[in-house]
C-alpha cells in the first residue's frame, strides 16, 4: 500500500511539474522544471503545428527535393531515424536518410550517393552548437554553395531551440526554413516535437495519426488513470523495481515493424537514468536465445507481435523464470504511443531511483576531453599517443585480463570507431554473441561518435561494471571540414581518444584495439583469441536455432 500511494504521488507530482518527483538538490529544483515540455507537446503540436508541416512537405515536393539528409547527433537524430526505418519509404515524398557519423567514409558515403541537387538538408540541434552537427553543416553547405553558385541556403532546413546561434547562422547564409523547438524539451524527448515531426512530414508519414496514439498515451498515463491502466507508471515502476533487485539489464526485443525502435529507447534509458552511479542498462541488437546463456540481471522488454520462433524464446525465458514485460503495439503509428509511455515511464524510474532524469552530466565530460585533444593536435600537428593494441597475442593478452576481471551482473560494450556496415555489423554482432554466451555477461554494441550521445552517459556515470572494448582503425580517405583546421578523421579520432580518457579517469576497465585494413577480418581473428565461437554446451542445453 505504501508503494502504491508512493507511486501515485509521483504521477500526480510529474503532471504537477514537481521538481521534488526527483530531487531535493537546490539547484537541480530549479533546472528540473525547464524540462517538462514534453509532457504536453504531443497535443500541442497537433493544435498548431500539423497543417503547417503538411504544406511545407508539399512545398519542397513542390520544388523537386526527391532525398532529405538529417545532420544531427542522438535526441536529434534518433527518432527521424527510427520513423524512417518502421513506416519505409512512401512514393512520391521524400527519401530521407540520417548523418550521425564522424567517420569519413559514411560522409564521403552520403556525398556521392546523394542526388546533390535534390536533397534537402536538415540541421537539427537543440542547442545550436552541437560540434559534430556544425562541421556536416559546413561540409554539405560549401558542397551546395560549390554548384549553385553560392546559393545553397534553399538546400538547408535548421530545427533548433529559439536564440541559440543556429537560429542566427541560419538567417545569415539564407536557409529556406528555421523551425524553432520549445525551448523547455530536453533531446532525448524530443521526438513528438519540431525534431520528430518535420521528417515524419517530409516521410509522408500521417501525422494527425501518430500524435493520436501519442495523445491515448498521455491520457493513459495522467493522474486520473488508475495505476492498474497506467501503461507508463507501470513500466517505470517495474523498471526500477526490477533494477533494485539486480536486474538493471533491459534487454529489448523489438518486432518488425519497429525493430530499429530499441535504438531510440537506448540513448532514453541510458542518458537519463546512467548517473550517480546507478542506471537502467539498455541491451540492445542482442538477438534472443535460450535462457541458459543469460544471468539473473535480465528484465527482457518485448515490443510488437513476435513471430514464432520469436515468442517461442519469450515463453522459454518466462518459464526460466525471467521478467518479460510485454507492450502490444501494430501498426507504425503507434510509435507515438510508444514514444510517450516510454518518457514517462522513464521519469518514473528516474524517480523511484533518486535520479534526475533530465541532465546529462557526462556527455559534456567527454566533449570537453575531445577539445582538449583537438587543441594538442593543433598545436603539435599530431594527436597524442594512446595505449593500443592490435590483433595478435598482445589484444588477446589485454582482452583476456580484462574478461577474466569481470563479475556476474557485468557488461560488455563494444565501441566501434568504424564505418557502420553490413559486413561489420556481421561480425561484431557475432563476437557480442560468443561473449554473452560464453562468459553469460550482457553486451551492448555502438557505433562511434553516435553513442557518445546515447550510451555513453551510462559508461562514465552509471554503474562501475561496464567492461569496455574500444575498436579502431586507419580512414584510407579523408574529408576536410571547412573552417576548421582538423578533418573528419582527425575529429573521430579526438572523439574516441576523449572518450577512452574519460574512461579511464573514472577507473572503468578499458582496452583499445587498433584493427588491420580486413576491418571483419580483423574484428574476427580478435573474437577468436577472446571466446571460442563454437562453446562447448552443457549436457541437455538447448542451442536454439
Amino acid at each position: 500500500m505504501e508503494d502504491r500511494t508512493r507511486l501515485e504521488a509521483m504521477v500526480r507530482g510529474i503532471w504537477a511539474r514537481d521538481p521534488g518527483a526527483w530531487t531535493d538538490d537546490a539547484a537541480q529544483l530549479q533546472d528540473i522544471p525547464r524540462w517538462l515540455g514534453w509532457l504536453e507537446i504531443a497535443a500541442d503540436m497537433r493544435r498548431r503545428a500539423v497543417q503547417e508541416l503538411v504544406t511545407f512537405a508539399e512545398e519542397v515536393r513542390g520544388d523537386g527535393f526527391t532525398h532529405a539528409l538529417l545532420l544531427g547527433m542522438g535526441g536529434s537524430s534518433l527518432a527521424p531515424e527510427v520513423l524512417r526505418l518502421t513506416y519505409g519509404l512512401r512514393p512520391g515524398f521524400l527519401d530521407l536518410a540520417v548523418l550521425d557519423s564522424t567517420d569519413p567514409a559514411v560522409v564521403l558515403d552520403y556525398q556521392r550517393r546523394l542526388p546533390a541537387e535534390k536533397t534537402l538538408y536538415i540541421v537539427s540541434t537543440k542547442s545550436g552548437t552541437t560540434t559534430e552537427t556544425l562541421c556536416f553543416q559546413r561540409a554539405f553547405y560549401a558542397a551546395a554553395g560549390a554548384r549553385t553558385g553560392g546559393r545553397a541556403g534553399r538546400q538547408f532546413v535548421a530545427i533548433t531551440d529559439p536564440g541559440s546561434t543556429l537560429e542566427q547562422g541560419a538567417a545569415d547564409l539564407g536557409f529556406r526554413r528555421t523551425f524553432l523547438n520549445p525551448a523547455d524539451i530536453g533531446g532525448r524527448y524530443s521526438a513528438l516535437s519540431y525534431f520528430g515531426l518535420v521528417p515524419a512530414a517530409l516521410l509522408g508519414i500521417d501525422l494527425e495519426a501518430l500524435l493520436d496514439r501519442a495523445e491515448e498515451g498521455m491520457r493513459a498515463c495522467r493522474p486520473e488513470t488508475p495505476l492498474e491502466e497506467n501503461p507508463g507508471a507501470r513500466l517505470g515502476a517495474a523498471l526500477a523495481g526490477y533494477a533494485a533487485g539486480g536486474r538493471d539489464k533491459v534487454t529489448l526485443s523489438c518486432a518488425d515493424p519497429f525493430r530499429s525502435f530499441g535504438y531510440w529507447v537506448e540513448q532514453l534509458l541510458a542518458e537519463s537514468t546512467g548517473k550517480n552511479g546507478q542506471g537502467l542498462i539498455p541491451v540492445e541488437g542482442e538477438p534472443l536465445e535460450a535462457p541458459a546463456v543469460y544471468g539473473d540481471d535480465r528484465v527482457f522488454v518485448a515490443v510488437g507481435t513476435h513471430d514464432a520462433y520469436g515468442e517461442a524464446r519469450l515463453q522459454a525465458l518466462e518459464g526460466a523464470g525471467h521478467p518479460v514485460i510485454r507492450l502490444p503495439a501494430e501498426t507504425p503509428a503507434d510509435l507515438g504511443y510508444q514514444f510517450f509511455i516510454w518518457e514517462f515511464a522513464t521519469a518514473v524510474a528516474g524517480a523511484l531511483m533518486g535520479i534526475n532524469a533530465f541532465d546529462q552530466p557526462n556527455v559534456q565530460e567527454s566533449k570537453d576531453n575531445t577539445n582538449r585533444v583537438l587543441r594538442e593536435y593543433e598545436a603539435a600537428g599530431r594527436l597524442p599517443a594512446v595505449e593500443e593494441v592490435s590483433p595478435g597475442e598482445s589484444a588477446g593478452e589485454a582482452l583476456g585480463e580484462l574478461l577474466r576481471e569481470a563479475q556476474p551482473g557485468d557488461y560488455i560494450a563494444l565501441m566501434a570507431y568504424l564505418p557502420r556496415t553490413a559486413d561489420h555489423d556481421a561480425a561484431l554482432s557475432a563476437w557480442r554473441v560468443a561473449l554473452r554466451d560464453h562468459l553469460r555477461l550482457a553486451t551492448t554494441l555502438g557505433y562511434g561518435p553516435r553513442f557518445l550521445h546515447s550510451t555513453g552517459q551510462l559508461h562514465k556515470g552509471g554503474p562501475d561494471s561496464g567492461r569496455f572494448i574500444q575498436l579502431v582503425s586507419d580512414d584510407p580517405e579523408d574529408v576536410p571540414i571547412p573552417e576548421a583546421r582538423y578533418t573528419f578523421s582527425t575529429l573521430k579520432q579526438a572523439q574516441a581518444i576523449g572518450d577512452l580518457q574519460a574512461l579511464l579517469d573514472h577507473g572503468r576497465g578499458a582496452v583499445r584495439i587498433r584493427l588491420g585494413a580486413d576491418i571483419p577480418a580483423a574484428i574476427r581473428a580478435v573474437a577468436v583469441q577472446t571466446v571460442p565461437l563454437l562453446p562447448v554446451w552443457d549436457a541437455g542445453r538447448e542451442t536454439g536455432g
